[in-house]
């Protein structure tokens, strides 16, 4: 009978140790003092402070995808929420207008609208960045799920650019106006002048400077914050009121300041690419199996929705902010080589900046555009930029599949793992 080569064996052997060395003495950081009160919010649709802000007489704008510039959907007297579908079960009735064939996402906000879980809506706007989530609201609009006691409640659908070209901006600043501004204005009586494009700016730039700020605190060898709580965080600015939510945030940048991180070292830091993330039960799932997740470039996240917006006096508000959205676009809708490429280095920059050890490119089933972004995004991180990365399929509810992905994420850690130790690192 062969015997087990002895390099092998002890090479395994230092392995095991190492793991088991690294994760034997785990000591926790003091809970954030917030944390609780932000995850209790994201567990309903239309949560207390969606009720909050109602009370006191704003209109709700519910919205589908990052291509809509935020700050238009936060004028003076509205709020934006980003339509999500938290502890989604069964998806039958959406599946049964929009086929099985449809992503999950789009299925799990029909069948929430048809429950009755967007009421709190005044209106829709809905971009053409993915054909599955327009269908999903069509639908919606067509089997009348809001607004039914609102007399000015309205849908709009919006042409949004494929390209970062002068006409690209001169069509955003046109849809924007056909069915953003005019509409608000003709309905609800909001001010959509230049004055009030730029206080929106402001309010948002403020809240782009606070999350960025807890982001940063994930740099580091002892990171103050997981990206398990930093999720949490970031997802509440898109679902809740930003505004209500902004001041506790900012106490929770101050608290982190003298927070004392955990002592163990994370298996590895990964950067987690992709399509959205409503989800903050992925990122716990990933962390849990030991891979601190240290960035976050995907939908709901900080990159690249929370990227200050830069104005100038000499040109009009609405026209900058447009520029802004094309040209920080990351979503894969946009189809020049410029943006195909980009996308990539965008990629392996904040992995560098983030000091990742690994990349998961993470798609929603059944979404076409980051299909085919994963397939390059993945091969080039690793060609080109040298990275591990990891390429999932997930469903839009981890907790439907969750022992596959876990099985998924404990191989990659541990391949990274011996990685470094095969380089004469530390595991």
């Amino acid at each position: 009978m062969a015997t087990p080569d002895s390099g092998v064996t002890d090479f395994v052997m230092h392995f095991y140790i190492q793991t088991q060395k690294d994760w034997g003495n785990i000591q926790t950081m003091r809970d954030l003092k917030h944390l609780q009160y932000f995850e209790d919010l994201l567990q309903v649709a239309n949560n207390p402070l969606i009720k909050q802000a109602k009370e006191e007489g704003k209109v709700c704008i519910a919205y589908t995808c990052e291509n809509v510039p935020e700050p238009l959907l936060n004028l003076p007297g509205t709020f934006s929420i980003r339509l999500h579908a938290p502890n989604t079960g069964s998806m039958d009735i959406a599946t049964y207008y929009m086929t099985n064939l449809l992503c999950e996402p789009s299925r799990a906000l029909l069948e929430r609208a048809i429950e009755g879980g967007f009421n709190f809506a005044d209106c829709v706007i809905t971009p053409d960045g993915c054909t599955m989530l327009n269908r999903a609201v069509e639908n919606m609009e067509l089997l009348n799920t809001m607004g039914k006691d609102n007399p000015n409640f309205f849908h709009e659908y919006m042409e949004i650019a494929f390209k970062n070209t002068y006409a690209d901006v001169r069509l955003s600043v046109l849809q924007c106006t056909n069915h953003v501004l005019n509409p608000l204005k003709e309905h609800y009586g909001i001010d959509t002048s230049d004055a009030a494009i730029r206080k929106a700016v402001d309010d948002h730039n403020r809240l782009c400077r606070v999350v960025r700020a807890l982001g940063d605190f994930r740099k580091g060898d002892k990171p103050r914050i997981t990206g398990y709580e930093f999720h949490v965080l970031c997802l509440a600015t898109y679902v809740c009121p930003s505004y209500l939510v902004l001041e506790k945030l900012e106490e929770t940048v101050e608290e982190l300041k003298t927070r004392e991180p955990d002592e163990k070292p994370w298996r590895a830091r990964v950067l987690l690419v992709g399509s959205e993330v409503d989800d903050s039960g992925l990122i716990k799932l990933i962390e849990e199996q030991g891979a601190f997740v240290c960035c976050d470039r995907f939908c709901f996240g900080s990159y690249p929705g929370r990227v200050e917006i830069e104005l100038n006096d000499e040109e009009d508000a609405l026209t900058q902010v447009c520029r802004h959205y094309i040209q920080h676009c990351q979503c894969p809708r946009m189809m020049n080589q410029e943006k195909v490429y980009g996308r990539k280095q965008y990629v392996a920059d904040l992995a560098k900046e983030y000091s990742a050890d690994g990349v998961i490119y993470e798609q929603v089933k059944f979404c076409d555009p980051w299909a085919y972004e994963k397939t390059l995004g993945s091969f080039m991180l690793q060609q080109d930029y040298g990275y591990p990365v990891l390429a999932v399929d997930r469903p839009y509810n981890i907790a439907s599949s969750a022992g596959q992905m876990r099985t998924r994420v404990q191989a990659f850690v541990e391949s990274i793992e011996i990685k470094k130790i095969q380089k004469g690192g530390r595991a």
